[in-house]
């Protein structure tokens, strides 16, 4: 484990959404670490992840994170950085892999529920995003793949009016190698269709099965509440009240972000 950066500003207050010190001990050894070359880091890296999941959980525009935190441009810097080198990604697996070990279960899951949501985008929209008109959406559509502890297993952020089920089969091309053991995946009347069926049986070899309401009634069903519940775990952080992001790689980001902050609270509690 590399040794802790000093804090740079010990003396401001904390916000919620700050790390603990049980948390940054969680974090810190999945970090990057210095080029042993060139000029030394002087930016403190505590205060620059305190400063994104500030800015998650508040909503808040990049250039009005408070003066407190390093320049905005610093703290954007490290996410876009990250966000190329794949640096998210990594961190949120390895905390999803710890939280399930920690929940007795293996690495990777048997059984995934997989959804999709719509969210509207801003005027700063970029050059992904269309029209959902079942839910009469204009923006983007998050198709996520969920363990059954509502863990994120893939991300894929697509223009809104993109098929679900298309959505789906992308999704799960993209993460194959993490779903060896998997057996069932569990939909909503969405995806209903031999054609996806037959799709996801020659990716994975895994079975659908499609959850359906009773005519007339409404019922939770706990194998597709647990993906719902992801949604709302989404929901939490304002930044993803809507897709402020002009690219949807920032926006796949984000959503690992606000789950890595989640898992860290699971795992130091």
């Amino acid at each position: 484990m590399s040794k802790l950066p000093k804090i740079t500003n010990p003396k401001r207050k904390a916000y919620p959404s700050d790390l603990s010190d049980s948390e940054w001990s969680i974090i810190t050894p999945l970090l990057p670490g210095t080029k042993g070359f060139g000029h030394p880091r002087t930016v403190d890296l505590r205060e620059i992840i305190n400063a994104i999941f500030y800015l998650q959980r508040s909503g808040c525009q990049w250039e009005m994170l408070p003066h407190d935190f390093p320049p905005h441009s610093t703290v954007y810097a490290y996410f876009h950085k990250w966000q190329r080198r794949g640096i998210w990604a990594e961190i949120h697996n390895e905390l999803r892999h710890k939280v399930r070990e920690q929940a007795g279960k293996l690495p990777e899951p048997s059984a995934v529920s997989i959804d999709s949501q719509s969210v509207k985008t801003t005027e700063k929209r970029g050059e992904v995003y269309g029209f959902d008109g079942g839910k009469k959406v204009k923006g983007r559509k998050r198709h996520l793949i969920v363990d059954t502890l509502g863990l994120v297993i893939a991300i894929i952020v697509t223009e809104g009016n993109t098929s679900e089920r298309l959505g789906a089969v992308v999704a799960l091309s993209e993460v194959l190698e993490k779903l060896d053991r998997l057996e069932v995946i569990w939909v909503d009347q969405g995806y209903r269709g031999d054609n996806f069926e037959r799709v996801v049986k020659q990716l994975c070899d895994a079975r659908v099965e499609v959850m359906g309401q009773p005519k007339g009634k409404f019922e939770i069903h706990p194998k597709r509440w647990v993906v719902e519940r992801t949604f709302g775990w989404l929901n939490r952080y304002r930044r993803l009240s809507k897709d402020f992001e002009t690219h949807i790689e920032n926006s796949e980001s984000m959503i690992h972000g606000a789950m890595i902050r989640l898992m860290l609270k699971r795992l130091a509690a």
